[in-house]
């Protein structure tokens, strides 16, 4: 596929550019050992991955607070009680999160010919915290924080369309929930992202481009 097909390349950040799921089990794993509670990796995430999107549901909150709500709510699930000031833990422990070995060589690549954004369910100093990782300056950046809201809501989406008025614009994520299904709906071009080598979701909408990594994406794309 030429290069020339788009301009700009918007992506979602934890989960496709950082390794959230290392850095939320890391997290988690290290305040349970605490209490001498002992956890595993698999529990932790399908128990996040289950109770996140309910949180971030409910109502408009920072990421902070989605973070504690959650780790308290995940606590529970596995049978670890934490009060809320306890479960702060998570959000304290975002700015040590790190990106993906592909990530920076792969950015490096698409940096020379493409623009490049951010589309993140996160606040503003979380993700200024996080961009001191990557070596690459990114030219757009979107946050839950900006929006107050959190994808798979489209105000996100909806405004890198208006950002990025009169380019063409590839968005590349990993979670099909939350970036895969409404990009499609609104004709966004879109990379999965595939790192976990899910199927499909239930809405059985595919991508436009459907890739294990960040450098079959710069491979895609001739960078």
């Amino acid at each position: 596929m030429p290069r020339s097909d788009y301009d700009i390349i918007t992506f979602d950040c934890y989960g496709t550019l950082i390794d959230w799921e290392g850095g939320i089990v890391n997290a988690t794993l290290s305040e349970a050992a605490r209490d001498g509670i002992k956890l595993d990796a698999a529990s932790i995430i399908a128990a996040y991955m289950a109770e996140e999107p309910v949180v971030e549901a409910e109502t408009y909150r920072p990421y902070r607070k989605v973070l504690t709500e959650t780790a308290q709510r995940v606590a529970g699930v596995l049978g670890w009680q934490i009060d809320s000031s306890r479960a702060e833990f998570l959000a304290a422990s975002v700015p040590s999160w790190k990106p993906f070995p592909d990530t920076n060589p792969a950015l490096e690549r698409l940096a020379q010919k493409f623009q490049l954004g951010i589309l993140s369910n996160i606040d503003d100093d979380l993700l200024g915290a996080t961009l001191g990782f990557f070596t690459v300056r990114f030219d757009l950046t979107i946050t839950a924080q900006r929006m107050r809201s959190y994808k798979p809501g489209l105000p996100h989406f909806q405004e890198a369309i208006a950002q990025t008025a009169g380019k063409r614009l590839l968005h590349a994520a990993q979670s099909y929930f939350h970036d895969v299904v409404p990009a499609r709906g609104l004709n966004i071009p879109i990379a999965w992202i595939n790192r976990n080598g899910e199927s499909i979701g239930e809405a059985g909408i595919e991508p436009n481009y459907h890739l294990k990594d960040l450098t079959g994406l710069a491979d895609l794309l001739g960078a």
